[in-house]
């Protein structure tokens, strides 16, 4: 299930904000732990590779929508979960932005707090909508 993909890339690109380096074996580690299946391992490395490669222009476009403080603040999950769903909303064309808001608070909820969900939820929802 993509689901799990995303749960996968979730786990990757949090791991990468307190400097792992998201290496081959880390990755693999992951995707055998969540069982995923070859299809949505690509999924995944998809939306990793996004994140890894558009992550100043992702985080320019978040920190412009949250703006009651800066974006250093962000808890880091909620920060993993913001450019996860943000990276899929732009680069990937067969998901529709309403999906990947649904799935990024869903992953907020289990990873973070409720507090959390409602946050990436009205961060994604500004943008999508502006």
């Amino acid at each position: 299930m993509r689901s799990d993909a995303r749960e996968a890339a979730f786990k990757i690109i949090f791991a990468d904000l307190f400097g792992g380096d998201g290496k081959k074996g880390f990755r693999a580690a992951i995707y055998k732990e969540l069982k995923l299946k070859d299809e949505e391992c690509a999924f995944a490395e998809g939306l990793v590779n996004a994140v890894f490669s558009h992550k100043d222009a992702l985080m320019e476009e978040i920190s412009a929508h949250v703006t009651r403080f800066a974006d250093y603040r962000i808890y880091p999950a909620d920060k993993a979960v913001l450019l996860l769903a943000l990276a899929e909303i732009r680069y990937c064309d067969d998901v529709p932005p309403v999906v990947s808001v649904s799935e990024a608070a869903a992953l907020a909820r289990k990873y973070s707090t409720e507090k959390s969900a409602d946050f990436v939820n009205g961060v994604l929802g500004g943008i999508i909508n502006k």
